[in-house]
C-alpha cells in the first residue's frame, strides 16, 4: 500500500509539474492519471488521495467531454509541497528496528584481521618473552592475578570470563575410552542485582576500557560486543557466523526478554541447533550457531531468596544452558565492590599482566584452533577421568542430603566439567613438551570446579558457602 500511495503521489505532482505554465491552472485529467499508474503495475485508486486534496481546498475539481474528471490546482506551490513531503515520507526507510542488519561480514573480516595482527606480532616481536611467561604460567597463576587485582571477595568472576576466553577455542573433551564427549566451550552468565560488578567482569575486563584505565586481557578479535542490540537483529547478525566461533557479549540480558518469543529461538542458538526463524518481514535461516553467549542480567532479592525479573516462565530452559555465576550482594561483596571502584579510580590497580595475559591467550586459542601461522605446534584435547566426576557427585550428595527437592539442576555439574577443562587450557604450555594429545585435568581444576559447583549449589538453596 505503501508503494501504491507513492507512485500516485509522485504521478500527481509530475503531471501538476510538467503543465505548469504562466497565467495558465495546472490541471490533469484522471483518466490520464490512472493510465500512468496501470503501466507502472499500480492498482489503487487515486480518487480517494485526490478527494481528501479537493477537501483541503488544494484542488478544484470539473468534467471534461465524454464525463472524464479534470482537476485543477488552486494553490500550486502548496499543492506542490505536500506532495513532495508525502513522496519524501513515503521513501524515508523503515524504522531501524525492521531494516536488514548491516554486512556483518564486514564486521567479521575485521575481527579476523584484528586477531591476526594481533598474533603476528606476538610470533614477530614477543615470540621469546611469551613462551618464558607460558611456561610457568597456568590455572593457580591465573587466580592467583585475578585475587591480587579484586581480592578474595571478587577474584573468581573475572576468572571465570577469562576462562571461558580459552574455552572458545572449543577444544575436544575426551573420555577415557579415548572418545570426544563434548568440546570446552560454554555460555557464561554472571546475574544478581544490580552494582555487583557483574559488568566489569564480562566486558572491562575482556575488552578493555580506556575510560577508567582498564587494558583488555581477552581475545583480540574474537568477542562481538551487542550492547544496545535487539534479540530479532542478533538472530539476524547470527546468520554470518555460520561454522564460526566468536563470544557474543550482552549486558543488560533483561533488555532482551522485553520481546515475546525470544527463548525458544534462543535456546536452538545455545543448543547449537538449526536455526529457522520467520517473522512478517521475511525468513531467517536456517542455521546453526557455533559461538557462544556472555551476558549479564538483573534479579531481585528477597532475603536469602532471590527473583528473575524477567518475566517469560521459560527463561529457566536458557539458565539451563548457562554456566551460572549468582551475584549477591551481602556486606562483603559491598564492601569489595566499594574498595574496588575506589583503587580503580585512583588508579592503585596495577594490571601489570595484561599484555602477557592477553598474549599467552592468544597463543594459546591459535594452536588449539590450528592456525596455520602456529603449526609447530599440536592442538591437544582435554582427558576427563572419573576422579572429577566423583569429586563433583560427593557435592551434589551432600546438598541432596539437606532436602529431597533440590533447586538446582543436574546441567550444573556439567558445567563444572567444563569450568576445569578450561582451566587445563590454561596450562597447555607446562605439558606441551609431553607425547600425549590431551591435557590432564589437574588438581588446581578439579579444586576450582569444585568450589564453583558448591557456591552455585548454596546460592540456589539460599544458604551461605560457610555451611559447607
Amino acid at each position: 500500500m505503501a508503494r501504491a500511495s507513492l507512485v500516485v503521489l509522485e504521478e500527481a505532482r509530475k503531471r501538476l509539474e510538467a503543465r505548469h505554465l504562466p497565467g495558465v491552472p495546472a490541471s490533469f485529467r484522471l483518466s490520464e492519471l490512472r493510465a500512468e499508474l496501470l503501466k507502472a503495475r499500480v492498482f489503487q485508486d487515486p480518487t480517494r488521495l485526490l478527494v481528501r486534496l479537493k477537501r483541503r481546498g488544494l484542488l478544484d475539481e470539473s468534467f471534461a467531454p465524454r464525463g472524464d474528471k479534470v482537476f485543477v490546482a488552486t494553490h500550486l506551490p502548496d499543492l506542490l509541497a505536500l506532495l513532495r513531503e508525502g513522496v519524501e515520507r513515503l521513501s524515508a526507510p523503515p524504522p531501524v528496528a525492521l531494516q536488514p542488519p548491516p554486512d556483518e561480514s564486514l564486521e567479521i573480516r575485521e575481527m579476523d584481521s584484528v586477531f591476526f595482527r594481533h598474533l603476528r606480532d606476538v610470533l614477530q616481536d614477543r615470540l621469546e618473552e611469551t613462551l618464558e611467561f607460558a611456561r610457568g604460567f597456568d590455572l593457580a597463576a591465573l587466580l592467583a592475578y585475578t585475587r591480587q587485582l579484586f581480592g578474595e571477595e571478587l577474584g573468581l568472576d573475572p576468572a571465570l570470563a577469562l576462562l571461558q576466553q580459552y574455552a572458545l577455542a572449543d577444544v575436544p573433551l575426551i573420555a577415557p575410552s579415548g572418545r570426544a564427549t563434548g568440546t570446552t566451550g560454554f555460555h557464561l552468565a554472571l546475574f544478581g542485582p544490580p552494582g555487583t560488578g557483574k559488568t566489569f567482569a564480562i566486558d572491562d575486563l575482556v575488552r578493555g576500557n580506556s575510560r577508567s584505565g582498564v587494558p583488555p586481557h581477552g581475545l583480540p578479535g574474537r568477542n562481538r560486543y551487542c550492547g544496545g542490540i535487539t534479540p530479532a537483529q542478533f538472530l539476524r547478525v547470527g546468520s554470518f557466523y555460520r561454522g564460526r566461533t566468536f563470544n557474543f557479549i550482552v549486558p543488560e540480558f533483561n533488555d532482551w526478554f522485553k520481546y515475546k518469543g525470544m527463548v525458544e529461538p534462543l535456546k536452538l542458538v545455545m543448543e547449537q541447533r538449526e536455526v529457522k526463524w520467520e517473522t512478517t518481514y521475511g525468513t531467517v535461516g536456517p542455521y546453526v550457531f557455533r559461538s557462544y553467549f556472555t551476558v549479564n542480567y538483573n534479579v531481585r532479592v528477597l532475603g536469602n531468596a532471590w527473583e528473575s525479573t524477567i518475566g517469560d516462565p521459560n527463561f529457566a530452559a536458557l539458565e539451563d544452558r548457562m554456566l551460572l555465576r549468582f551475584h549477591l550482594m551481602t556486606r562483603e561483596r559491598f564492601r569489595a565492590v566499594e574498595q574496588s571502584a575506589e583503587r580503580l579510580e585512583l588508579g592503585e590497580i596495577d594490571f601489570h599482566l595484561a599484555r602477557q595475559v592477553q598474549d599467552h591467550l592468544s597463543l594459546v586459542y591459535a594452536i588449539q584452533t590450528q592456525h596455520p601461522l602456529v603449526r609447530r605446534w599440536r592442538a591437544k584435547g582435554v582427558a576427563l577421568q572419573p576422579g572429577l566426576y566423583r569429586t563433583l557427585r560427593e557435592v551434589s550428595e551432600k546438598a541432596l542430603a539437606r532436602t529431597a527437592s533440590p533447586k538446582f539442576s543436574p546441567r550444573l555439574k556439567s558445567r563444572a566439567v567444563k569450568l576445569a577443562a578450561a582451566g587445563a587450557l590454561v596450562g597447555y604450555f607446562k605439558h606441551e613438551q609431553k607425547a600425549s594429545a590431551t591435557l590432564p585435568v589437574g588438581k588446581d581444576e578439579e579444586a576450582l570446579a569444585r568450589l564453583f559447583y558448591q557456591q552455585e549449589i548454596s546460592a540456589r538453596e539460599g544458604r551461605s558457602f560457610a555451611a559447607w
